[in-house]
């Protein structure tokens, strides 16, 4: 694995702790981020970490926080957080891969399955286990529900805004080196 070169900056804390606010908002603002059908329309900034790895802090803080905020707080941030710390850290491994030989795999619409099946697995196990759900629905539910977000509403957003340069010079240099804001 490859260093990653975090400089901790009050840039990069700052920009951290933005994208994490975001993600508690746009949580907070939709009324079915909960339970088992889910349509956590926050999950689109994931796909964040598919350019650049250094948002993952930012989602795993988002998540907790976010939970604190779920019908089952505690539990919510065990098992949410888990999931979206799991289902965030590959992702850039897989855009890596279009330098590889795995072209394929380097596709970001690949790429937003993962944290559909984690977090479908994962919140699945979670509801069984808390309400009592039966856990191959409440997994595909979560699951469906975090593919509708993040390929079909996150997905096509970013490969509009990978058009932009300059936002992409950002997003991809996020915590290299200070930048202007």
């Amino acid at each position: 694995m490859r260093n990653i070169n975090t400089k901790i900056t009050t840039q990069f804390i700052a920009v951290t702790a933005v994208i994490a606010a975001l993600y508690v908002v746009l949580t907070l603002a939709c009324p079915l981020s909960y339970m088992d059908v889910q349509f956590r329309i926050s999950e689109v900034l994931v796909l964040l970490c598919f350019y650049n790895r250094r948002f993952i802090p930012a989602m795993i803080i988002g998540c907790a926080i976010a939970n604190l905020f779920g019908p089952f707080a505690q539990m919510d941030v065990i098992f949410g957080t888990l999931a979206t710390a799991i289902a965030v850290a590959p992702l850039k491994f897989i855009a890596d891969a279009k330098n590889k030989k795995f072209k394929p795999v380097s596709n970001i619409y690949i790429a937003a399955f993962v944290p559909a099946v984690v977090n479908g697995l994962i919140v699945g196990f979670e509801l069984w286990n808390v309400y009592g759900l039966p856990f191959a629905l409440s997994a595909a539910q979560v699951a469906f529900g975090e593919l509708v977000v993040i390929a079909g509403l996150g997905a096509t957003l970013f490969k509009v805004i990978e058009r932009n340069g300059r936002v992409m010079s950002y997003i991809r240099g996020f915590g290299k080196a200070e930048q202007p804001m």
